[in-house]
């Protein structure tokens, strides 16, 4: 298992601005960017009915998990379940991939195929589902734009246009309906291995701007 460090700013527009321009000048798109550069993502994050997960996020338990399935530019014949851990502001990633039958049947509560799966995450998932009563809860969806450097396995994103689905969880259903979150915020997040090589460090240098712990999904979570 291997953690990898992780920071999140909250930019405003300006600040958007001048740091997408020093990244597109320096370095490389993602190569999942495509032509523009940028794709969509939509999750649907699980939580207990105690809201476990958000709670855990607000008061900055150093030890939590939470687990959210994934598409991308709205394509639903490829679905990913994901794990996200983090311990001492180390974050771990694990994921499987669902097929869309299997997608829609845990967000419609069909959960019982799930306990024959050869998949330790699915099994995972299934177990919680049962004995935490872990649930989807809203979708979350946003506009990334990504860049990457060799150094450190570093990965730059940006994400703007976050969108809300309030309390609907119907993340294969393309019409459903989202609204934009709270003061819509656009979120610089950094990822990397064991070192930040010096000229992402530079790149990512805003007056007044520091490192936080800017949560998406609570953020979609402000209506309920």
């Amino acid at each position: 298992m291997k953690f990898r460090h992780e920071y999140k700013f909250d930019l405003n527009y300006s600040d958007y601005l001048i740091t997408r321009g020093r990244l597109k000048a320096v370095l490389p798109c993602d190569e999942n960017g495509g032509e523009m550069g940028e794709y969509h993502v939509r999750s649907i994050y699980f939580d207990t009915p105690q809201d476990k997960v958000l709670r855990e996020k607000i008061d900055g338990v150093d030890r939590r998990e939470k687990f959210r399935m994934r598409i991308y530019n709205l394509d639903a014949s490829n679905v990913k379940l994901e794990k996200k851990s983090k311990i001492n502001g180390l974050g771990y990633k694990e994921s499987a991939v669902l097929t869309k039958e299997q997608a829609n049947a845990i967000l419609s509560g069909d959960t019982g195929w799930m306990a024959n799966s050869d998949n330790q995450l699915i099994l995972e998932l299934y177990a919680k589902m049962k004995n935490m009563i872990l649930r989807p809860k809203t979708i979350v969806e946003y506009i990334r734009e990504p860049f990457v450097h060799p150094a450190g396995n570093t990965r730059i994103t940006l994400d703007r246009n976050l969108r809300t689905g309030i309390c609907r969880t119907d993340a294969l259903t393309f019409d459903a309906v989202t609204i934009p979150a709270r003061d819509e915020p656009i979120i610089l997040e950094v990822k990397y291995d064991e070192f930040l090589p010096q000229i992402v460090r530079d790149i990512i240098q805003l007056e007044g701007r520091r490192a936080g712990a800017f949560s998406k999904y609570a953020a979609c979570r402000v209506y309920g």
